[in-house]
């Protein structure tokens, strides 16, 4: 019988990981365990941790009655306290009851209290090394996980029982370029613990890649799953990393590896953290706090791009697809493709008014260059039926509501 990775070794790096702790920018990890349905353990940062709570709340093929409290639960991160470090871990197959149907809910943070109400705020547990924020604080349990520990990741998939992993932890692009070492502990060292961590306790193990994972020399539009990828951030280098070494353990080990492919992921609920897609994010707040907006990219700079929901939505698909419906361990996945000119023109259908001026930030803008204009997520689409919801107009209106209503109810405070 084959060991699986660490269950004869001791885990080595622990000098290397103490190190990196200590340097800045301060990363995090966080995690959500929610218990009514699977043991289901996710790491990422406080733009996801509303929305996914939520995804996994609503269940409305089976009712709140779908699954009794006591079966395993889901593990999920909540906040990086600013830092664009993101980490999932999820608990998967699901024993004595069905896996429900997990749908993200469009409105937002508002709604996860009617979730908690159905289904009991002792469900979801919040994890992270930082000291959380009171909205994140008072919904719910709260504890302490560090993706650099090894021993304390091992300790939560035991004591919790997870089954599924979803592993978000990164630096993004433009801050790994500027803290490499940091980056490199983060996002290869930190994945290397939950690929052993899932490979010796039989996870299905969800990592999301990135447009990021590709160069110069791929094609880029649209761009296949399958083509010469050769990146050049350490952020894209440790993500075609991950989907080597996350193929390599499936094949090895009979790890259930899955991986997503994102393009640059729009959300309203925090402040952009490092990414070189950002802009997409930022534009919004600043026309609505300013009606000024400076672009740091070239206004014909076509990016892949997709609204927060589609992409949680499209990870609890992938996650509950059938093992047979894929062909492949890891899947492009789109919605739509626009540049800062063009995403600036569908803002002035609701904002005429708005200025942008484009002062081009030369690291941000190479990144961008080589990056991909559109991808080409057809075996997404055939294999386990990937749809987007939101296309430009549809995530402008969404955005611009949400943002809106914030802004009002921070002036009435």
């Amino acid at each position: 019988t084959e060991i699986t990775p660490r269950a004869t070794r001791q885990r080595a790096g622990g000098a290397a990981a103490a190190a990196a702790r200590s340097r800045k920018p301060h990363h995090s990890s966080a995690f959500i365990l929610l218990k009514p349905f699977t043991r289901f353990a996710v790491l990422f940062s406080a733009d996801y941790h509303h929305r996914y709570r939520n995804a996994c709340y609503q269940n409305p093929q089976q009712g709140s009655q779908a699954c009794p409290a006591q079966h395993p639960g889901l593990w999920l991160p909540a906040s990086d306290g600013g830092c664009a470090y993101h980490q999932l871990l999820p608990p998967a197959g699901h024993i004595g009851c069905k896996l429900p149907l997990c749908v993200f809910l469009r409105n937002g943070p508002s709604q996860g209290s009617n979730h908690r109400k159905r289904f009991g705020k002792n469900n979801v547990i919040l994890s992270d090394i930082r000291k959380p924020p009171n909205n994140v604080f008072h919904s719910g349990p709260f504890i302490y996980s560090d993706i650099l520990d090894y021993k304390n990741l091992r300790e939560i998939v035991v004591n919790n029982r997870i089954t599924w992993l979803v592993h978000y932890s990164a630096l993004l692009s433009a801050v790994g370029e500027a803290n490499v070492a940091l980056a490199r502990s983060v996002n290869i060292t930190g994945l290397h613990n939950i690929l052993d961590i899932a490979a010796e306790h039989g996870l299905r193990l969800f990592v999301p890649s990135t447009i990021g994972a590709f160069g110069p020399s791929s094609p880029r539009n649209p761009t296949p799953d399958m083509c010469v990828q050769r990146p050049r951030t350490i952020y894209g280098v440790s993500k075609v990393h991950a989907e080597l070494m996350g193929e390599y353990y499936h094949h090895r080990y009979g790890l259930d590896f899955r991986c997503l492919r994102y393009p640059g992921i729009i959300s309203a609920d925090t402040m952009p953290g490092g990414g070189t897609t950002d802009y997409a994010v930022q534009i919004f707040h600043d026309a609505i706090k300013t009606g000024k907006f400076d672009c740091n990219l070239r206004p014909d700079s076509r990016l892949p791009m997709m609204y927060i929901d589609d992409c949680l939505r499209a990870t609890l698909e992938v996650m509950e697809a059938p093992a047979d419906t894929l062909s492949m361990r890891t899947y492009n996945i789109n919605a739509m493709s626009f540049t800062p000119e063009e995403l600036a023109q569908e803002l002035r259908k609701q904002m005429p008014e708005l200025e942008v001026t484009y002062n081009i930030d030369p690291v941000r803008q190479a990144i961008a260059d080589s990056w991909p204009m559109n991808f080409d997520d057809s075996n997404a689409r055939k294999d386990w039926g990937w749809k987007h919801d939101y296309d430009l107009p549809e995530l402008v209106q969404t955005m611009l509501n949400y943002l809106g209503v914030e802004t009002r109810m921070a002036q009435a405070n």
